[in-house]
Order: structure tokens, then C-alpha cells, then sequence
């Protein structure tokens, strides 16, 4: 009995300091795991955007007299040279005294000056175009011998667009200063209409079409109802709607490490597909924004064209929001971890 009993009192001892040694045991920590790999990588700058129309065009009166009711609304087709915009009617058998007559042929000789150095503008973006096509053939005839990067023909084709869209907006300029042109020598033309008794409603017979410039859309009409008007008056503002450009707000600290041709990709702007642009301009001017927090912050403009097709973008309208990711550096291959597992030595 005796021997069962030390057995027993042995076991029990035996079961206490077990427990007590792994009572004081430490206690596993729960961590987590990943993976070191080798992958693509880029710093972006993330702010908010939005698009605007490249060119816009404010048509105003280009004589004074009564203006008949404009008939067109916001969104409605319009196309150059052949959309009647306005109808202005003499309110008076005069229209020109000869003071007023001297503005007349001062304006057409302006006009006409605009429209040689629009015509010089053009031949300089055509230029630029030819040679940023030739670029793109010489580097994608050597991308596909393997002699060039993909890099460098993206490049190249990002060059030749921005070149083909600048030739665009220099073919617009030209367009607008002969349009202005015509009107000036069309108002010119009407100094003193024939007869100088006329009866009521033969101002009718002498009225002055305001054409469309462009083809585009209209997107405000400033004067709707008839009234008489002085020259120079806005009565509509006209654009294209598929001529869009990117317009992001940054902090200037961010904007010195944005350069043009940066990539910039677009997106929560509605679509179910990121769309794709660049950066074509850094504006040299800031200008002070109080954000959400009442601070002042000092911010410049980052203009960028869309570098996708009138397809993918077709839903896109003037002033429409996106978010906007600048890509400012990138690599193909680059060591990641997750910053949660680096520890810092020293400087390193």
C-alpha cells in the first residue's frame, strides 16, 4: 500500500510540474505571411480631374443691330459655315456712320492679319506632324527588328499624336480667323443699304446671317431672346465635344516631378475600363486653393490629351470628373515586400 501511495504521490508531482513548465512556456505570436517577388512597379501622384472641350468659341455680334430670336438650344449639331447661328436686322437704314464705318475696315484689316499668322501656325504644326511621323515609321520599322524598344515606340507614338492633335487645333485657328474675316468684310459690305426712306420691315431685305464657324456643338447660348445689340456682344458659345483634354489640379510639390509624356491613367469616370492619357503641359503658374481642412495650398494645372479612341471615350462630355493617377516612375522588374516586414538599421 505504501508503494501504490508513493507511486501515486509521484505521478501527481510529476503532472504539476508538467504544468507548471508549460504555463511559463512563451506563447506562439500570430503573423503574417507573404510572398518576396519580382514585378512591375510605379509611383503615381492621385488627384481628382476633370475634362474640358480644347477650343472654344465665343460668337458675338460683329455689328450692332436687332438681333431675331435665337432658335438653337445647348447640345444641339451644329456645322461650319452652313448652321445659321443668328439673324441681326439694321435698326436703322444706316447701320455704319463713317466713324463707325473706319472700325469697319480696321477690323477686316486685323482679321486678315490673323488669318496669315493662323495659316503660319498651321504650316509650322504641319511640319512638326511630318517629322514626328517620321520618327514613329523609322522606330516601329526598327521595333520590328528588334532594334528598338517597346518603350521607344510607345514614346514615338505618343509624339506623333500630340503633333496630329496641335495640327488639328491649328487647322481650327485658321478656321475661325477666315470665319472672322468674312463676317467683318460681310459687315463692311452693308455700310449704307440702297434707298434711304425704307417702310416699315424692309430691314428684312438687309438682314445678317451669323454662320457657324466650326462643327461642333453649341454648349451655351448667352443671348436667346431678340434685343437690340451692340457690336461684340456674345450670343453663343460653340465647341467639339470629341476634342477633349485632361485638366488635373496638383500640389506644386507634386508638380516638379511631373514631366510631359508621363502616362496618366483615368479612373472611377463612370466607365467599366480605366481609359489611358499623358501629360502634355505643366502650366509655369500656381494658384492658391483652400482644401476641405481650411488650409491654403498652392496648386498648378497639369494639362493631358486622351490617348484612347472617339470610341472608348464617347460618353465623355465637357467638365466630366475622373481620378487621375500621374505616373512620375516605373519599372518592369523590381524586388516588392510588404513595407510592414522592413525594419530600419541605421540609415538603411
Amino acid at each position: 500500500m505504501k508503494l501504490v501511495r508513493r507511486l501515486l504521490l509521484g505521478l501527481l508531482g510529476l503532472v504539476v510540474l508538467g504544468g507548471l513548465v508549460y504555463a511559463f512556456l512563451p506563447q506562439p505570436v500570430p503573423a503574417d505571411t507573404a510572398v518576396i517577388s519580382r514585378g512591375p512597379l510605379s509611383v503615381t501622384v492621385n488627384e481628382d480631374g476633370k475634362t474640358r472641350i480644347r477650343e472654344r468659341y465665343v460668337v458675338s455680334t460683329p455689328l450692332a443691330g436687332q438681333l431675331r430670336r435665337v432658335e438653337l438650344e445647348p447640345g444641339d449639331p451644329v456645322r461650319a459655315s452652313e448652321t445659321v447661328l443668328a439673324t441681326i436686322l439694321p435698326d436703322t437704314p444706316k447701320l455704319l456712320d463713317p466713324r463707325e464705318r473706319a472700325e469697319a475696315e480696321a477690323r477686316v484689316s486685323a482679321a486678315e492679319a490673323a488669318v496669315s499668322r493662323a495659316k503660319t501656325n498651321i504650316e509650322s504644326a504641319k511640319v512638326a506632324e511630318d517629322v514626328a511621323s517620321s520618327h514613329f515609321e523609322r522606330t516601329r520599322r526598327l521595333e520590328e527588328r528588334n532594334a528598338a524598344s517597346d518603350q521607344s515606340l510607345e514614346d514615338a507614338t505618343l509624339t506623333m499624336r500630340a503633333r496630329q492633335e496641335e495640327h488639328r487645333s491649328a487647322q481650327f485657328s485658321v478656321q475661325i480667323a477666315e470665319f472672322e474675316l468674312a463676317q467683318a468684310k460681310a459687315a463692311l459690305q452693308r455700310f449704307e443699304p440702297p434707298g434711304a426712306e425704307q417702310p416699315a420691315g424692309a430691314g428684312e431685305q438687309y438682314h445678317f446671317e451669323i454662320r457657324s464657324p466650326i462643327s461642333g456643338r453649341v454648349l451655351r447660348v448667352l443671348q436667346k431672346s431678340a434685343a437690340v445689340l451692340a457690336s461684340g456682344t456674345p450670343i453663343l458659345e460653340l465647341g467639339d465635344p470629341t476634342n477633349l483634354e485632361l485638366e488635373v489640379d496638383v500640389l506644386s510639390t507634386d508638380a516638379v516631378k511631373i514631366e510631359p509624356g508621363d502616362k496618366i491613367r483615368l479612373e472611377h469616370w463612370g466607365g467599366d475600363e480605366p481609359l489611358t492619357g499623358v501629360v502634355r503641359l505643366i502650366e509655369p503658374a500656381a494658384f492658391t486653393k483652400i482644401s476641405a481642412l481650411g488650409v491654403e495650398e498652392q496648386r498648378v494645372y497639369v494639362i493631358g490629351d486622351l490617348t484612347v479612341t472617339d470610341a472608348q471615350r464617347a460618353r465623355l462630355g465637357d467638365a466630366f470628373r475622373f481620378e487621375a493617377r500621374i505616373v512620375v516612375w516605373e519599372e518592369n522588374d523590381v524586388l516588392q515586400c510588404p513595407t510592414s516586414a522592413l525594419f530600419r538599421q541605421e540609415d538603411r
